[in-house]
């Protein structure tokens, strides 16, 4: 709790508010015992530190599901952690063993199916969600262990949801021990649900706070035989609201069979003479007639179907409203004065006109019942005194009346439904559900508030005694001294009640005794006796009023209406008019009382009455063990989503709850398993956490280093005194505030540093820019005296370039004259020498020329040789060309035939393709008209080498002199050029025109390589086509098979006696079996005792009548020898099971097949039967499922049934005129050395099998063979089953046994790396198991396809069982639970891969729930998620009620992040609201699929071609002779 010391600033804590009783903020200021405290909602406010309390900030996002886990156990917490919970639709929660259970005012139909209820079945109490099952749960086995009655206490106030819980503690324990139907097909607890209409028509009324309250309290006894089943049940009804007959509050209505009755149909309203509620006495005291969406009328003709349901007959109903009517007329008769004192009449006609009316209705003297009324009888020892009584005691006892007959009608009912339901007297146990009205507190608060008070005074005295009791048993089981905690009690308040003499019910009924008493006296009364009682408060400005201070606050009665209320004596005149009533119904509700009950009865009252029920109540509670559930309104606008702090908070107060909060507040309210406290206060020893120390060792030094009193250390947990969890998270706070004092101050210095150096920075960077500004200056002033110092260089340089010129011009002048002078004499020097120089020129040329005639001549004869020479190399050369021409044309040759080729290939296109005819054509022909333009261009080039060959001949011919050889050279010259230039260009042509051909390959190969994708897409089609044409005959032939099958059966049931051979139930499921194909797995399975046993019974008896003529003694030892040979583990063949291949060839053999008798087929399945009835070892059960499903396919594809020829379409009749169909029908009779040919053959498809005609014993043998396959089967996949179980279990508890091993701290690495090889090991175990199992199954050569269909259907069984422990365990909703459970799916995974498909197949997919479901939990980031992500990317899988279960179960136990977004959450909800608007909401919980998936085609369809030609047969019977027909021939 708080208090001054755990209260430090920065702390946040709660802080009373008026409108939401509770709120959050943060401490400010300490001043003295006073905090300054900042709220959530902005507003400061001062408040003492002895009323706040400090909040927990490290308190789970999703709340806890059991209080006692809360770190601070207050007011503020409890109520904080209940609206976390409801506000995600968790409307249950746990205070140690007491279920909170808060109305969610919508329908949640998911919370109460047939799956939760299963779940819960046998679960420890805290192992799965909070649940009202739960509960139920552990009372049942509390009852069957331990062999005591249990209760379970329901209460809460008017609109808690009290009887909806009841209904459902009746469903789960109707569950538990169900029982037969009793009565017309209802069992115990439908005959007391069906009692609920009845008993709320006459027992509930509205109030304030509920249109449907019930003013009774109810308790349900259930009860139970020795085997735990119902046996039967008891309503007991406790403290019925009698004074509401007579007096109501507006706006509350009186009880509804009242309101009913004025609704109901006319003729009942004018044969009891009713009228409008307004206009009778008893219901015109409020305004309040109708309620909203109710139909009086409706629940009028509900309630007479209600009991015509729980055995009310229409006698007995028409006497129960005529009596309900009778209370209406009785409430108007009114009284006025009459002519004698003190007397009283009839008021006026109407008066009288309902006097009338209730006599008749009544069956009573209406003059004898106005007598009643209006007089009182005395008798003393001398006379009998007639005495009148004055109009306001008429009225009295008029409602006394009532009163007394409307409790004795509501009695005779609930007698009524008890006998309907019938009880049990041999019971020795039972289960007793209370459901009784809650603590009432009103602005008015009579004498009816004042007994329901006291009722719960007495509950909540029984209730403490019980909390104190678990938690005395929590102490010892931890072994810690306890001996010295006070026990919070209300005896007082009992006591000043209940107390003889002098406690308030006593004062009362001796008030009552007093004639002349009024409450005026009784109320001095009470002042005078318990002036000085602490729980008694006298009001101020009142004189009649008193204040009680119950456990749940204050109330404060009016004592006005105490007395009348509490008289109970019947006025012996309404006993003797009633009880002499021509009406049997009438005089039975008042028997004469017996004598000793008149001479010992002085006095009764209705509060001593009250406490003798009461009493008797506790000591049935007493005599139990109690159970508690209390319910909880959320608002008063009994509408969903809406959760009243305020409202709620009274009604824990009411309810208890706080008052449990403060026992456990007295001893150790907060308790901590070790590792969690040294997870959370393991900072303030680190050196304790981070060496090897025992946890509880490290708990303990961490207490006393803190210097903490008081605590006390458990076997398994931490026990904290009140306060002493705040004041270690002060010291934690303490600790972390200091290291992140230190954080901030590195921080900082760090900060500090940076500033440091970028100030730094930039002065030298302002440093910089001012030297630069100096360097600037400098360099101006250097730069102006540079360019003076350049000005006056230019200045002299121009001054001395003057003098330069002057100087330079006159030297010119002088070198000018020089100069002419030395040229003139130059000139006549060279005028002299060019003279001589031409003189010399014409001498040396007429020299040169005649000497170039001479050599002239010789270079013209040198030419003319050298020419000829060169004149016959090209005439080689032309000669080589022509020889090339040749080659030429040869390759023109080639081209022609290339053409046709093509033209061949594009003809033959052209009749495949019609569509590329054109095209092709107009290609061919431009390529012909090319070829031809390319033969005219070669044929001319021909002619033109020819002539020139011709003319070069000539000329070299008739060439005379050398010049004229030369000119004809030239010429030749020019033509071999111009020939080899057009040639040339032929050579361009021809490369063109290979090109054009290379083209149109091409295009003439893609065409092609179209056609034949269409030409193998069309194969294909024609392909698919036949396939579906045999698939269809195959078909036509099984529907014909079938049908033939089906005849031959019916035929031989009907003409077989059915008391010979099977129960019409057999041959019924037979009838069944043969239409559909196959029998399901549980019909199968129930045939085989019946079809095995009567058609044994029927044989024996057939054998024993006719002498048998198919078979002869030889083959009886036969059959008897191959009886034994199987019976015996024959072995495999290969991958083939020798016993089924031996069996088929002998029964193909002796064609046990066609005959119409024969017990060969039921000795073979006796002998399957006794392999496998008892046996557990799967070795033994796959090696019969291999044989099994062997010989089943080897009949499958061999029997027919023996109408199919003529019933088979026309088209399968034609099969016989065919050479295998006459060589089969040959075979058929044929002897049996011709037929061993076929026996030992290979044995494959259908095709080649030989279609054996079955008769019906053979076709019964193929049915109880495809049941015992399906056994065999089931019996397989559930022996997995067992084995996997356990350790799933343990999958499914390490993570929550394990989790001490994950305690923070670098020294714990290796033994958290040891748990978690301890944890993957059960994982590894299942993996050992599927890996052991398919070795067994592969040994046995079971086929491929059961192997998958067995791992198909495990691994749904596992994620089945993971997945729904996942949404109902919170502890299992996190993320190392997720990690976990991913590596364990990765050993999975890891197998299916090592298994390949063959075996695996699909199972993997199988694991898609757990899957997704784990991929949510391991997830980062989770509240950045859309809706739309995680349902459509993340989890498509998951149906969204799954979906807002993870996300609201999810925790964090490794990094503490959080869940989804809350508008995620909310968008959940919403969908799920549409969803059960609109249809009825699927159960988020997954079933688990155990139908056989697979029938007798699936198996033939699935086994390969199987050869038995080669089988050896076993040593037994290879030597006899009857068996020769087995061993292998040689071809």
């Amino acid at each position: 709790m708080g208090t001054p010391v755990n209260i430090i600033v920065g702390s946040h804590v709660w802080v009373e508010d008026p409108d939401v009783a509770w709120i959050d903020g943060q401490v400010l200021k300490i001043t003295g015992n006073d905090a300054e405290i900042e709220k959530t909602n902005g507003k400061k406010v001062t408040a003492n530190l002895s009323k706040i309390y400090p909040k927990d900030m490290e308190a789970p996002a999703g709340g806890v599901d059991d209080m006692t886990k809360l770190s601070y156990l207050h007011e503020p917490g409890v109520l904080q952690n209940l609206k976390t919970r409801y506000e995600l639709n968790e409307i249950y929660t746990y205070t140690g063993n007491i279920l909170i259970a808060i109305n969610p005012f919508q329908r949640l139909p998911h919370l109460y199916d047939g799956h939760m209820m299963q779940q819960y079945k046998g679960a420890p109490l805290g192992e799965l969600s909070p649940h009202v099952f739960a509960v139920a749960d552990v009372a049942y086995r509390a009852m069957i262990n331990e062999g005591k009655s249990n209760s379970i206490l329901v209460s809460g106030e008017s609109g808690a949801g009290k009887t909806e819980t009841t209904k459902m503690l009746m469903r789960y324990l109707a569950f538990l021990g169900g029982r037969a139907a009793k009565t017309e097909g209802r069992t115990v607890e439908q005959q007391v649900l069906e009692s609920n209409p009845v008993l709320e028509a006459f027992g509930n009324a509205k109030t304030v706070r509920n249109n449907n309250s019930s003013r009774f309290g109810k308790f349900v006894e259930i009860q139970f035989d020795k085997q735990g089943r119902i046996s039967g049940a008891a309503i007991r009804t406790y403290l019925l609201e009698r004074s509401r007959v007579c007096q109501i509050n507006d706006p509350e209505r009186n009880y509804h069979c009242f309101y009913l009755l004025c609704a109901a149909p006319q003729e009942e309203i004018e044969k009891y003479k009713l009228a409008n509620p307004k206009s009778f006495h008893y219901l015109n005291q409020s305004k309040c007639y109708e309620l909203v969406g109710v139909s009086d009328a409706h629940d009028y003709l509900a309630t007479r179907r209600a009991m015509d349901i729980v055995g009310i007959g229409a006698k007995d109903q028409e006497a129960i409203f005529r009596v309900v009517a009778a209370i209406l007329h009785l409430g108007n008769i009114d009284f006025a004065k009459g002519k004698e004192v003190d007397s009283s009449v009839p008021k006026d006609d109407q008066a009288k006109f309902h006097l009338k009316m209730t006599a008749e209705l009544l069956m009573c003297d209406p003059v004898a019942l106005e007598d009643a009324l209006c007089k009182r009888v005395m008798i003393t020892p001398e006379e009998v005194i007639k005495r009148s009584l004055d109009p306001q005691s008429a009225i009295i006892s008029r409602d006394g009346l009532a009163k007394t007959i409307y409790s004795r009608l509501f009695d005779w009912l609930v007698d009524k439904i008890n006998c309907s339901i019938g009880q049990d007297p041999n019971s020795k146990s039972l289960i007793g559900v209370l459901d009784i009205y809650g603590f009432e507190s009103f602005k008015t608060n009579s004498f009816e508030q004042f007994c329901i008070n006291f009722t719960n005074e007495k509950l909540q005295q029984h209730f403490n005694q019980h909390v104190f009791k678990m938690e005395q048993e929590e102490y010892t089981k931890e072994q810690i001294d306890w001996s010295y905690i006070e026990f919070v009690d209300n005896q007082d308040v009992l006591d000043l009640i209940e107390k003889k003499p002098g406690g308030i019910v006593a004062l009362l009924d001796e008030a009552c005794m007093f004639p002349k008493s009024t409450h005026e006296t009784f109320s001095n009364k009470l002042y005078q006796t318990f002036k000085n009682h602490k729980r008694f408060i006298k009001p101020k400005l009142s004189r009649t009023d008193f204040t009680i201070a119950h456990y749940a606050g204050e109330v404060l009665y009016q004592s006005d209406q105490f007395l009348d209320k509490n008289k109970d004596y019947v006025v012996p005149e309404h006993q003797d008019l009633l009880g002499v009533s021509k009406c049997t119904f009438v005089a039975g509700l008042f028997p004469p009382p017996p004598e000793e009950t008149l001479k010992s009865s002085k006095f009764s009252s209705i509060g001593s009455r009250f406490k003798l029920q009461l009493q008797q109540l506790m000591e049935t509670l007493n005599s139990t063990q109690p159970h508690y559930i209390r319910c909880v309104k959320p608002n008063n606008q009994l509408k969903p989503a809406i959760f009243e702090n305020v409202n709620i908070m009274q009604q824990l107060r009411c309810g208890g709850v706080l008052e449990a909060i403060r026992i456990s507040c007295a001893g150790y309210p907060t308790r901590r398993p070790f590792f969690e406290f040294i997870n959370r206060f393991g900072l303030l020893a680190p050196e304790l956490v981070d060496g090897n120390h025992d946890e509880k060792v490290v708990c303990q030094k961490i207490l006393e280093r803190k210097g903490l009193k008081g605590y006390q250390i458990g076997k398994t947990k931490v026990f904290l005194r009140a306060g002493q969890m705040a004041e270690l998270d002060a010291r934690r706070a303490e600790v972390l505030s200091s290291a992140a004092k230190t954080i901030q101050r590195r921080i900082r210095t760090h900060i500090a540093w940076k500033r440091f150096i970028a100030l730094r920075e930039a002065s030298i960077v302002l440093q910089s820019v001012f030297r630069g500004r100096l360097a600037c200056k400098l360099y101006e002033n250097l730069r102006r005296e540079a360019a003076a110092l350049k000005i006056q260089k230019n200045v002299r340089r121009q001054h001395a370039r003057n003098k330069y010129g002057k100087l330079r011009l006159s030297v010119l002048d002088l070198q000018t004259g020089l100069r002419a002078m030395a040229a003139r004499k130059e000139f006549r020097f060279r005028k002299r020498t060019k003279a001589s120089t031409i003189i010399q020129a014409r001498y040396r040329c007429h020299r040169a020329q005649s000497y170039y005639k001479k050599l002239k001549r010789g270079a013209i004869v040198g030419q003319c040789r050298w020419r000829g020479r060169v004149a016959k190399r090209e005439l080689r050369k032309l000669k080589m060309a022509a020889r090339e021409t040749g080659a030429l044309k040869e390759a023109k040759d080639k081209l022609e035939k290339h053409v046709e080729e093509l033209t061949w290939r594009l003809q033959l296109e052209k009749r495949l393709r019609t569509d590329l005819e054109e095209a092709k054509a107009q290609e061919v022909s431009k390529l012909q008209n090319q070829l031809q333009e390319l033969q005219s261009k070669v044929d001319e080039t021909n002619a033109l080498l020819v002539k020139e060959r011709e003319t070069a001949k000539k000329a070299i011919e008739e060439a005379p002199p050398v010049i004229q050889e030369t000119k004809v050279f030239v010429e030749d010259t020019e033509k071999i050029e111009s020939l080899t230039s057009e040639v040339e260009n032929l050579k361009a042509t021809l490369e063109s025109e290979k090109q054009r051909a290379n083209e149109a390959d091409k295009k003439y190969t893609e065409a092609h390589e179209t056609s034949e994708e269409r030409r193998v897409k069309l194969e294909e089609t024609d392909k698919k086509v036949r396939q579906l044409q045999e698939t269809l005959r195959g078909l036509e032939e099984k529907i014909t098979n079938l049908e033939s099958e089906n005849q031959v059966l019916r035929q031989q049931a009907v003409s077989m006696a059915p008391n010979k051979f099977l129960s019409g139930r057999s041959r019924s499921i037979l009838q069944r079996g043969s239409e559909s194909g196959h029998l399901s797995h549980d019909s199968r399975a129930s045939l085989l005792q019946d079809l095995h046993s009567h058609s044994i019974n029927h044989r024996d008896s057939e054998v024993d009548d006719r002498p048998q003529k198919s078979l002869n003694e030889k083959q009886q030892e036969n059959q008897e020898l191959l009886i034994r040979c199987i019976a015996q583990h024959l072995g495999f063949a290969g991958n083939r099971p020798i016993a089924a291949c031996i069996i088929y060839k002998c029964l193909l053999h002796w064609r046990s097949f066609e005959v119409e008798r024969t017990s060969v087929f039921d000795r073979i399945i006796q002998t399957i039967g006794n392999a496998i009835e008892t046996q557990d070892n799967n070795d033994i059960l796959a090696y019969w499922l291999s044989n099994a499903s062997t010989l089943l396919l080897l009949l499958q594809r061999t029997l027919k049934a023996s109408g199919a020829a003529g019933m088979a379409p026309q088209r399968r009749r034609s099969s016989s005129a065919t050479l295998f169909g006459r060589m089969t029908q040959s075979f058929r009779g044929a002897p049996q050395g011709v037929n061993l040919s076929l026996i030992n053959g290979t044995i494959g498809g259908s095709d080649s099998l030989r279609q054996v005609e079955a008769k019906y014993p053979a076709l019964l043998f193929k049915q109880q063979l495809t049941a015992y396959v399906e056994k065999i089967y089931g019996m397989i996949r559930d022996n997995l089953k067992k084995e996997i179980s356990p350790l799933l279990g343990l999958c499914i508890q390490a993570p929550r046994t394990s989790r001490a091993s994950l305690v923070k701290g670098a020294s714990r690495s290796v033994a958290s790396t040891a748990a978690q090889q301890t944890l993957i090991a059960h994982w590894q175990g299942i993996v050992k198991s599927l890996g052991n199992f398919l070795d067994t199954l592969k040994a046995n050569h079971v086929p491929p396809f059961l192997v998958r269909k067995v791992f198909i259907q495990i691994f749904s069984f596992i994620n089945v069982q993971l997945f729904n422990s996942l949404l109902l365990r919170r502890e299992c909703c996190s993320f190392s639970n997720g990690e976990y459970v991913k590596a364990g799916l990765a050993e999975l995974e890891h197998w299916c891969y090592k298994a390949t498909d063959e075996y695996a197949g699909s199972a993997w997919d199988e694991l898609k729930h757990i899957r997704q479901a784990i991929g949510f939990l391991v997830i980062h980031q989770k509240p950045k998620k859309t809706l739309d992500e995680i349902s459509h990317d993340l989890c498509p899988v998951l149906s969204i009620q799954q979906l807002y279960r993870i996300s609201t179960m999810y925790w964090d136990d490794k990094y503490g992040t959080h869940s989804v977004s809350p508008d995620v959450i909310s968008n959940m909800r919403v969908l799920m609201t549409e969803d059960s608007n609109n249809a009825v909401s699927s159960s988020f919980l997954l079933d688990d699929d155990s139908s056989i998936p697979f029938s007798v085609d699936d198996i033939s369809k699935s086994m390969e071609q199987i050869d038995i030609s080669d089988i050896e047969p076993p040593p037994l019977i290879r030597e006899n002779s009857g068996f020769s027909f087995l061993l292998p021939r040689a071809d």
